[in-house]
């Protein structure tokens, strides 16, 4: 098995910038940057769970699937980190986001993302908690793909996201390892305030969709804590799951 990521270090939060050079037609994963604006405690902005939930997905995607993925000379999975006003966007057939509750897009990301869904890219928001945040979320999201034209609903258990290539009966709410063990195995981050888990999908007048909302939950923090879970009572909980989950929304958009 391929080796996964094992722990952080003050340096690792600085992005892999994407150049050109990184896309071969290969799958690259694509994490989207954007300024960190509201600075409440907790927030951390376009960075949680990087850079080793970027790296162990791709390890495990390739592993489980007969995804191509893009390595560097090493061998190891590349990912990178891609502004949203940026024109390298354009290469990326998925992109990633984490913490949009506390995000303020500026109008040249407004723009340019918005004509990267609408030329087909496909958009993961994760990791984001309470009523707050999704307020704040719908309102950036509605400068970019406007309500008249883009409609928002749940995702059904029955939608054909849940059955890509694992079936998942439902989106799992998941805190972040630390807080888990941390509050007597407690799942929500926010108390009554996130208490219920989201799947949310925003798709075009055609029916395409191109974007998934999880809320109250933190997929990604099943794959990043794959190489350092000292029990593995977390792993084993929950991370089967997560990839899961990861794996069909991945095929999902890169097959529609």
């Amino acid at each position: 098995r391929e080796q996964v990521w094992v722990g952080l270090t003050d340096t690792d939060i600085n992005p892999r910038w994407a150049t050109q050079e990184d896309f071969d037609g290969s799958l690259v994963f694509c994490r989207g940057y954007y300024e960190l604006i509201d600075n409440r405690t907790g927030a951390w902005g376009w960075y949680i769970d990087y850079p080793g939930a970027d790296h162990n997905f791709m390890v495990r995607l390739a592993e489980l699937t007969k995804t191509r993925i893009r390595r560097d000379s090493d061998g190891k999975p590349v990912h990178v980190v891609v502004r949203l006003d940026s024109s390298l966007l354009f290469n990326c057939p998925f992109l990633f986001l984490t913490d949009p509750g506390v995000m303020e897009l500026k109008e040249s990301e407004v723009a340019n993302l918005r004509l990267y869904l609408e030329k087909g890219g496909f958009l993961w928001v994760d990791d984001f908690w309470g009523f707050e945040e999704w307020n704040n979320w719908v309102y950036q999201i509605r400068r970019v793909l406007p309500s008249g034209l883009y409609s928002m609903f749940e995702i059904p258990k029955d939608h054909p996201i849940m059955n890509q290539v694992y079936r998942v009966e439902a989106i799992p709410q998941i805190s972040h390892m630390v807080f888990w063990y941390g509050n007597n195995r407690q799942t929500s981050e926010r108390g009554d305030d996130s208490k219920d888990v989201h799947f949310m999908g925003i798709k075009d007048k055609k029916g395409r969709l191109v974007v998934v909302a999880t809320h109250n939950t933190d997929i990604a923090d099943t794959w990043e804590r794959e190489g350092f879970d000292t029990t593995g009572e977390y792993f084993l909980k929950f991370s089967p799951t997560g990839y899961a989950i990861g794996i069909n929304i991945f095929i999902y958009a890169l097959t529609h």
